[in-house]
């Protein structure tokens, strides 16, 4: 399972013209937390739907100088049977969503009252790709990260969650659709102005930078009065030839439910790593009778280890690796087992997580060299470039945030990488789209 980040940049400078999107929607909010700071203040809120997870926040901003003054949210599971359309109607799925954050408006105080005629203002972080044909409306254009509701591809998502929260009767408005990239840029750049590029890590991945307008071959619109467009990179559909692929890779793309599709995200993110290790456990149970000559009839079960099982694992520091005992015993009903292979199986979880923590390094470079800051420049004194990072993957997987950021260093030379720093974004898209719901608030 050997990386090759070198060929991998190559690969994303290459191909990017066919797999990047650009976002015109919030470059004019982005341009000015670039020259001038941002004026927005007031009570808004974000909804971040993107994974197996989604989030409320309440995100109070105290306009210029005065930042984020309080935040709060809610995190809320989804039920499987509403990601794939099984429920009995495809409603189903926002119907819930907004049952949810009608609880948690319902639970606020006086002090959240706003003033009377007055709606709720809502940015609705949706990650997943969409047709965005305006700062608050988008299409889906398909589903990713294990979702599957074929009624709604196609539908505007904003229209779908403003009639589910009508439907309970509650009072908001949807003033801007964001990706989790985007609006973890947007609230990164809030906080602090080096930011120039984000990443998401965690059930999914996707990336978002800032480029100049003029090097944007596919756009053909008005260039922006500040000459920047931010890039919504989509970088989970990137594919090629020279991605190490193995045999693993392949059998768990053609069982999943968008067959060809996200490679790269099936590489590296959170929903996938743990299936990879299943998926390689389970042929040593067969073909070495690793765990004795039955094969486990649990391990047959697609997704039953999931990555904050391996991550437990994987960090097992204990002499006698009991974590990795117990999550054998409790998940896979695999009771005896020797510390030899105990040792081979964080071994396996190692391999996995520092091809994909290399790869998702190896795109952040991509970016740096797009941007012209993988190198440093002779008589100039190099300019500090952040990249802000939010997901659950980087935020709790230690060894696979730490192999990612040595492999910057590795792949960017001491020199440079001195001038690139990463920052966790902590509910960074969720803040960053309640910042763009205030910056195209109704009322302004």
């Amino acid at each position: 399972m050997n990386s090759t980040p070198g060929i991998l940049i190559f690969c994303l400078e290459k191909e990017e013209q066919v797999w990047v999107d650009v976002c015109s929607f919030v470059t004019e909010f982005i341009s000015r937390l670039f020259s001038c700071g941002s004026h927005e203040s007031g009570l808004y809120y974000a909804l971040d739907l993107g994974g197996t997870n989604f989030r409320v926040l309440r995100v109070h901003l105290g306009g210029l100088n005065g930042g984020i003054v309080n935040q709060e949210f809610a995190e809320v599971p989804i039920p499987p049977e509403l990601m794939t359309g099984a429920a009995d109607w495809f409603q189903a799925l926002f119907d819930y969503i907004a049952a949810e954050l009608a609880k948690f408006v319902a639970q606020e105080g006086q002090e959240h009252e706003l003033p009377p005629g007055r709606k709720r203002e809502l940015g609705f972080t949706f990650s997943f790709p969409v047709n965005q044909t305006s700062i608050a409306s988008g299409t889906l254009v398909r589903w990713t990260k294990g979702f599957s509701i074929d009624e709604l591809v196609g539908q505007d998502v904003v229209t779908e969650l403003s009639r589910a929260m009508k439907r309970q009767n509650l009072e908001m408005h949807v003033s801007a659709l964001v990706n989790d990239t985007v609006g973890t840029l947007a609230g990164g750049r809030y906080t602090n102005k080096d930011v120039a590029a984000a990443v998401i890590l965690g059930t999914g991945t996707n990336a978002a930078y800032v480029e100049r307008a003029q090097a944007i071959p596919k756009w053909h619109g008005a260039l922006p009065k500040s000459g920047e467009m931010v890039i919504n990179m989509e970088w989970g559909n990137f594919k090629s030839s020279h991605l190490p692929l193995t045999e693993f890779d392949n059998s768990l793309d053609g069982d999943s439910l968008n067959p060809g599709e996200q490679i790269f995200e099936k590489l590296i993110s959170g929903m996938y790593l743990g299936e990879i290790v299943r998926r390689a456990l389970l042929k040593m149970a067969e073909e070495a009778s690793f765990f004795g000559e039955t094969v486990p009839s649990k391990l047959k079960v697609p997704f039953i280890l999931r990555t904050p099982d391996m991550s437990a694992m994987h960090h097992d520091t204990s002499s006698d690796l009991k974590v990795v005992a117990s999550k054998l015993k409790d998940i896979l009903e695999i009771t005896s087992t020797s510390l030899k292979t105990r040792k081979v199986i964080v071994e396996v979880c190692n391999i996995i997580a520092t091809r994909g923590s290399r790869l998702a390094a190896a795109g952040v470079v991509a970016i740096l060299r797009k941007m012209g800051k993988d190198v440093a420049k002779e008589g100039e004194v190099q300019q500090k470039t952040v990249i802000a990072m939010d997901g659950g993957l980087y935020e709790h997987y230690n060894e696979y945030s730490k192999c990612l950021e040595n492999t910057l260093t590795e792949l960017l030379g001491e020199e440079v990488s001195k001038t690139v720093e990463v920052i966790h974004a902590n509910d960074g898209s969720g803040i960053g789209a309640a910042l763009l719901a205030a910056s195209h608030s109704q009322y302004l």
